[in-house]
């Protein structure tokens, strides 16, 4: 048994949040139906690479699903998802606000046929905002909730993180709505809207960093790797290269000054009695500790501070982390036969339950790979999916 077997999820979905969102529903035992014209999604072509074919960028979001291809800008098109919608526990969309409406698939109207619906939107900005209309891309996003300017280095220009980091965040917020209102759903017997944006999603994320604005009545202002309220709690050079050293608490601080750095007198320093006074003195802690630390090996002081109980870790590539043997024996790498890629590997998913686990249980679909096999399951027969086909409807 997995958590979400027996729901039904169609997916209306392009680029990352709505496929992130139905990917982990489709692990957890979901029957997700993947809705894309007969052209495919934009994902589809986005690259190099390529395996197969097949983008990497969309096997990256778009396993344990199935695919059906339909041309919705034609009567027939509309009337196959509108079957589909009404079988369906939950409708994934992503489209820009105001799609949906012009098929005749608000949410209003579909739950007229579909009370149970559970209607999921991700847009930019939100269905209700003054910016509705406003596309909305991870870029843009993370320049407008202030994330940009917090990220980077003092000296340096705002920085973006090095992946779609609002389209990941809405993307989880949006299977968090889901399951809520599946929950709730059993107890009105009603499904309901979600409204998620992009951009309340990564402002979500500001936590201490807005905790310090409503504070103060001052903005964060970049940092570069240190911490706003915490020192020592950043990257330190070594004599091969850098790691991170986190002494979060006044304990570890004293342990570090003791046992790893052996300058026990810094603990008496007035600079750095306190953590509020440590974060006033960064620069000069830094300097301190830097001057030691760039005569070891990073390996020399990851043996240190390991065996003194202090966080710490190394400044990891992305390929070091990917062939990492604690993250493949906790399931996080796996592998799957793709029909035109052939076995290819996928991130899996950080989501471990002990009785009713998930599972990737298929690779990402071709474009349309299942068409024929949904349209039976509505009902259609083999005369009218020809007749389908022969339109390009599917």
């Amino acid at each position: 048994m997995k958590p979400l077997d027996g729901i039904k999820v169609i997916a209306c979905e392009h680029f990352i949040a709505g496929p992130l969102c139905t990917m982990i529903l489709g692990d957890m035992g979901a029957d997700v139906i993947k809705v894309e014209p007969p052209q495919g999604e934009t994902s589809r072509s986005l690259g190099p690479p390529f395996l197969g074919g097949e983008a990497a960028y969309y096997l990256s979001f778009n396993r344990s699903k199935r695919d059906i291809t339909i041309d919705t800008g034609t009567p027939e098109g509309i009337e196959i998802l509108k079957k589909l919608i009404k079988g369906a526990d939950v409708l994934v969309e992503n489209y820009r606000v105001g799609v949906m409406e012009k098929m005749g698939l608000s949410y209003q109207e579909v739950s007229a046929f579909n009370p149970r619906l559970i209607y999921c939107s991700i847009s930019g900005y939100g269905h209700d905002s003054p910016l509705r209309d406003k596309p909305g891309f991870d870029a843009m996003i993370q320049g407008e909730s202030g994330f940009m300017d917090i990220t980077g280095f003092p000296e340096g220009p705002p920085t973006r993180a090095g992946f779609a980091l609002s389209d990941n965040v809405a993307g989880l917020y949006a299977v968090q709505g889901i399951l809520l209102a599946l929950m709730a759903r059993e107890k009105t017997g009603r499904g309901q809207h979600i409204d998620i944006a992009l951009i309340d999603s990564l402002v979500s994320f500001l936590t201490y960093q807005a905790g310090n604005y409503f504070a103060s009545g001052e903005s964060p202002h970049r940092l570069g790797n240190r911490h706003p309220v915490i020192t020592p709690y950043e990257m330190f050079a070594s004599k091969d290269g850098y790691f991170i050293l986190a002494a979060g608490t006044q304990r570890l601080w004293e342990r570090l000054c003791h046992e790893v750095l052996k300058l026990p007198e810094l603990t008496k320093d007035p600079r750095f009695l306190t953590m509020a006074d440590r974060n006033v003195n960064q620069p000069q802690l830094k300097a301190i500790i830097e001057e030691l630390t760039v005569q070891k090996s990073t390996d020399e002081w990851i043996e240190l501070l390991e065996a003194a109980g202090i966080p710490c870790g190394r400044i990891r590539t992305v390929g070091t982390v990917l062939e990492d043997e604690n993250l493949k024996a906790r399931g996080m790498v796996v592998e799957k036969q793709h029909p035109t890629a052939g076995k290819i590997r996928l991130l899996g998913n950080p989501v471990n339950l002990s009785d009713t686990p998930g599972e990737i249980n298929l690779p990402p679909p071709l474009l349309g790979q299942h068409t024929e096999e949904i349209l039976k399951e509505l009902g259609y027969n083999d005369e009218e999916i020809k007749e389908l086909k022969a339109k390009g409807i599917v």
